[in-house]
């Protein structure tokens, strides 16, 4: 059994580092709030379902350190991710930063018979606006790539760790339309996590949400954006290539208060499905409660079908879909968890629908490969 270098020793926090003197952690806006900020239509779910699923216990992997650990090796076939998202205080921005080595979504690492995972790493930023929605994701080879323990280098952009905050320097091009997306990201977690999932039967897939809870600063050149907001960090990492593990997944974070709630849905190739659902405080303490049942929310135009969970009484509903491609959508929810309506992310991923050829290639146009 593989084991990434996780942390695993189930239920402790660590204090991570603080935003600049004088900056407090602020209380996400209320759903109806964020409601008008990001989108008008409205889509409602078709139908909310019997609970399932019951506590999850404290799996997860040992690991030697708490560090992000950009040096950890990873497997022929294998991969290793860092993910950050972000929400603007004002509901008017937001991004995604994915950091991979042996990127899971790429045709040319699939073509190599997944071979040599260093060789295809990449840095995905989405920016999500009214005005400034851009989108580049560039994968490059071994000799594009440096890593140590604090830093990875993918060509010009780099992501790093002093300890206090983590800090994402960008500069990439988008395609088919060259535009430049050249700027930085630092997220302050509150808390980091030592507890991490085992999110397969086998145990070959693992999930870490790092700092649950986090205060984001995104200043941009180009194009031309500043903003604050909050935010949240994880990891995945695995010993295979995921569409063997996985025939998709629904996941989401919802922000609620002084909290952040947490669900992911892994649909596994062998094995029954076991949702997680946790919840997380400013102090990085965790506690996982009931999932609650199951609501199907409209599928996207491609085809992707989409679900959550919900408590009943609520509205839930898509308030935006931010991506909507061949085999993933990603989208803003207007849900209901632990007593509270509140914005979430959630993102709907169809590995069946990446493992096919048509899908594979369409990729490239909008996921180049560069040899430097």
């Amino acid at each position: 059994r593989i084991r990434p270098a996780f942390p695993g020793d189930g239920r402790g926090a660590i204090r991570a580092g603080e935003p600049p003197r004088g900056r407090e952690f602020q209380t996400p806006r209320r759903a109806d709030d964020d409601r008008r900020a990001l989108s008008g239509r409205r889509e409602r779910p078709s139908r909310t379902g019997r609970p399932d699923g019951g506590h999850v216990g404290a799996a997860g992997s040992q690991g030697p350190s708490l560090g992000l650990r950009f040096d950890a090796q990873v497997p022929s076939g294998g991969y290793r991710w860092w993910y950050v998202d972000a929400l603007s205080d004002d509901g008017d921005h937001g991004l995604t930063i994915i950091a991979f080595i042996g990127s899971v979504f790429s045709p040319y690492y699939a073509w190599s018979g997944w071979r040599d995972p260093e060789n295809h790493c990449a840095i995905n930023v989405a920016l999500y606006g009214k005005t400034a929605s851009r989108w580049a994701m560039t994968e490059r080879t071994a000799k594009a790539v440096t890593r140590d323990h604090a830093h990875f280098a993918v060509g010009p952009s780099t992501v790093s760790w002093d300890g206090a905050a983590l800090t994402i320097d960008i500069d990439e091009v988008c395609v088919p339309m060259p535009k430049r997306i050249k700027g930085r990201v630092r997220l302050w977690p509150s808390a980091m996590t030592t507890r991490s999932f085992e999110l397969d039967p086998a145990g070959r897939h693992h999930w870490w949400p790092i700092a649950p809870i986090s205060r984001v600063e995104a200043a941009f050149e180009r194009p031309a954006l500043t903003w604050a907001g909050h935010g949240y960090l994880d990891a995945n990492a695995g010993g295979e290539p995921l569409q063997k593990g996985f025939a998709g997944w629904n996941w989401s974070r919802a922000s609620l208060a002084d909290h952040a709630a947490l669900l992911y849905e892994p649909i596994p190739r062998n094995g029954t499905t076991k949702p997680i659902a946790v919840r997380f405080d400013k102090k990085g303490r965790v506690e996982d409660f009931t999932p609650p049942p199951p609501v199907t929310l409209p599928g996207t135009l491609w085809g992707i079908k989409r679900a959550t969970r919900a408590e009943p009484g609520g509205d839930v509903s898509v308030l935006q879909t931010l991506e909507d491609t061949p085999f993933y959508a990603r989208s803003v929810l207007s849900t209901r968890l632990l007593g509270r309506e509140a914005p979430a992310f959630h993102e709907s991923l169809s590995l069946d629908r990446f493992a096919s050829n048509w899908v594979k290639m369409l990729l490239p146009w909008r996921m180049p490969r560069r040899t430097f």
